[in-house]
């Protein structure tokens, strides 16, 4: 107690970081364009963009400089760092005119401080007011900020009572369920605060590992006090029943454990960090799951446990006696439909529009509504700044002379066309030039027409990239948020390859040593594989899209969470078989065991879809419904498939596991 206090404290000062860049790798070249341009330029790519309704070329000059004027923002770019707005604008080019100015109607971009986004925000909403709009990506990320902590204290306050609504049910003790909580609730706490020691945690780790822990670890809290509250029918001392209790549930626990284990390790070697990052924190949280439940639960439990006896009760839910038999005889049914969407599920799962980032609020919020004011005006429109070696002037003005001939282009600023490629650049002020070249680059400021990213926003960073290149070689880079989602894309998309086979490994490596069977794990691992396909297929087959990040990491996440289910059941199984037919023990393996799979797959399946419910973050609401649906075709999966699968492979299961034992009919 005294370690889960320090630790709740010490959890408040850990830092939540919203810059999905930050966890690109060291080498991606976004990553190092970045780096180049911080050190070479003073200014930032602006990202950010505030629209003014009937405002005048005078009154539009006036609030950029007032903009300008907060702190916190930075290079502010308008109609006037592209044009001179003192000739008449119907001689100015009409594209690069209506990309700043149309309709009476001003568009201004610029960049805010990084780790500040929430207060200045506040500044330039306070400046423009409710009637005009202010959208962008450090926008997005004071959204998030400002949501984050209301939202998980939605989803706790919603989730805890139907957990507890779940183990009431589940028990035979109106405060045991209050035991199972308090254990595994002392190790999310624990777990949260040893952060500290990491500094930073990503807004995926803090909104998913807390709850995801909670959901994952509860089963072993439940496996020993199930197993306690059976010795304690047939030994009077609780002591003497606890650390029976201890011994037998310890080999259940630890495979649970473990295979959830390795499963999110494997998180840990993606190469983008986000992924890492909530895996050290899951794989962290199921160690000190499982301390808490063989250390403090036991400990908590015989202090308390005359509470145990006073507040029991008769059982709330009916017998599932007959479940067995009614399951078995549809068993060639369940194959058959498995089968049959095994192949499509697997096809359409990688087929799916993915989206990279976190993306745009839903249009009910401020932030999503001013998006779509600013879309329904000025279009679509991403910056990208791109940096060409310094020196040769003439080489410049082609390159920016075949960029401003670009698809998807709409206006392209550098010295050659805003300055003059006439008028060396060491002739004149360096206020003038400083935007435009440092000790050894050029910056060159592209206005995209597309949005942030898709199929045509990469093609167009691809299609610059090689155009500069032509001139240029490969000291070519290229910085802004759909440089940095492009990157994103290919760097997840080897991670899914990867991971995906590192946690097959090692959950099947685990299977093997637990069932000591060649077999089995082939039929678990397909088992549960199966969900993960077709739950990951839905979005294909709905015509939706899906975030990346999320599809990665739940793809993960669902199988090192449900392989339980699976796990529980075949170990009855097992067991069962050694004394009678293997009809028989399928039927009685379901009979006993669907009840616990059941409230296990029903606790992950509630924090799946709360976590959906509640979140405003794309990424974590899409791995909440992602959960949420694949627990529940997990359960599906085991109770329905699985049994069919050791009902029609038995006679493998025996000759292919070591020392089987199986009960052989005369």
């Amino acid at each position: 107690m005294i370690v889960t206090i320090i630790c709740a404290i010490a959890s408040l000062t850990v830092s939540v970081n919203y810059d999905m860049k930050d966890y690109l790798p060291e080498d991606a070249k976004s990553t190092i364009s970045m780096e180049i341009m911080e050190q070479e330029f003073e200014g930032s790519v602006p990202t950010n963009r505030v629209m003014m309704n009937n405002v005048t070329i005078q009154e539009a000059l006036a609030f950029k400089e007032r903009l300008s004027a907060i702190e916190g923002v930075s290079d502010v770019t308008w109609l006037d760092d592209v044009i001179d707005i003192k000739a008449p604008l119907e001689m100015a080019n009409k594209e690069e005119v209506d990309t700043y100015y149309k309709d009476e109607t001003a568009l201004f971009l610029f960049s805010i401080r990084a780790g500040e986004e929430v207060s200045i925000t506040d500044a330039i909403y306070d400046l423009i007011g409710e009637e005009n709009a202010l959208a962008g990506e450090s926008v997005n990320t004071a959204t998030q900020q400002k949501m984050a902590g209301t939202e998980s204290m939605y989803a706790a306050a919603m989730l805890v009572p139907i957990i507890i609504l779940i183990l009431v049910i589940s028990t035979t003790s109106w405060v045991e369920p209050l035991f199972f909580l308090t254990a595994i609730g002392v190790s999310v706490l624990i777990n949260m605060g040893t952060n500290f020691f990491l500094g930073e945690v990503s807004f995926v780790t803090q909104s998913v590992a807390p709850i995801l822990q909670l959901a994952v670890s509860l089963d072993y809290a439940i496996f020993l006090l199930h197993s306690f509250s059976d010795y304690r029918k047939k030994v009077a001392d609780p002591k003497e029943a606890m650390g029976l209790a201890m011994k037998k549930s310890f080999s259940a626990i630890a495979a649970s454990a473990s295979t959830t284990f390795f499963g999110f390790i494997a998180l840990s070697f993606m190469n983008f960090e986000i992924g890492a990052d909530l895996g050290i924190n899951l794989v962290k949280g199921i160690v000190l799951s499982f301390i808490s439940v063989m250390v403090f639960l036991p400990a908590l439990t015989l202090i308390f446990h005359k509470w145990i006896d006073k507040t029991a009760h008769k059982p709330l839910l009916p017998s599932f006696k007959k479940v067995g038999n009614a399951v078995l005889k549809v068993r060639l049914i369940s194959l058959i439909l498995v089968f049959l969407l095994l192949i499509p599920a697997f096809l359409a799962q990688s087929q799916t529009d993915f989206t990279y980032g976190v993306g745009d609020q839903p249009e009910s919020t401020r932030t999503g509504s001013d998006v779509s004011k600013i879309k329904e005006q000025f279009g679509e429109s991403t910056p990208i700044v791109l940096l060409v070696p310094k020196g040769d002037i003439a080489k410049e003005e082609e390159l920016v002379q075949e960029l401003e001939r670009t698809d998807l282009i709409s206006s392209v600023v550098a010295y050659v066309n805003k300055v003059s490629a006439a008028i060396p650049p060491e002739y004149l002020d360096t206020s003038i030039t400083e935007q435009f070249y440092s000790k050894n680059f050029s910056r060159i400021i592209l206005q995209t027409e597309t949005k942030n990213e898709g199929e045509e926003a990469f093609q167009l960073i691809e299609k610059v990239e090689q155009t500069a290149e032509k001139y240029y070689g490969k000291e070519v880079y290229a910085v802004g948020e759909s440089v940095t989602l492009y990157d994103i894309k290919n760097t997840v998309q080897e991670d899914n390859k990867l991971v995906n086979f590192l946690t097959i490994i090692t959950v099947a490596f685990v299977l093997l040593l637990t069932f000591k069977s060649i077999a089995i794990p082939i039929i678990l691992l397909l088992t549960i594989q199966s969900a993960v396909w077709i739950n990951l297929s839905v979005p294909y087959f709905t015509d939706s899209t899906l975030v990346y990040v999320g599809y990665l990491l739940i793809s993960i996440i669902q199988l090192a969470a449900t392989v339980d289910y699976a796990i529980l059941l075949t170990d009855a199984y097992k067991e069962y078989r050694s004394e009678m037919t293997v009809w028989e023990a399928v039927k009685k393996t379901v009979d006993e065991k669907i009840f616990s799979i059941a409230i296990s797959a029903s606790i992950l399946s509630s924090v799946g879809f709360i976590l959906w419910l509640t979140s405003s973050n794309p990424i974590v609401s899409s791995i909440g419904l992602l959960l949420g649906r694949g627990a529940f075709l997990a359960f599906i999966l085991v109770i329905f498939f699985l049994p069919a699968m050791l009902l029609i492979f038995d006679k493998v299961i025996r000759k292919t596991t070591w020392k089987a034992n199986f009960y052989k009919e005369k």
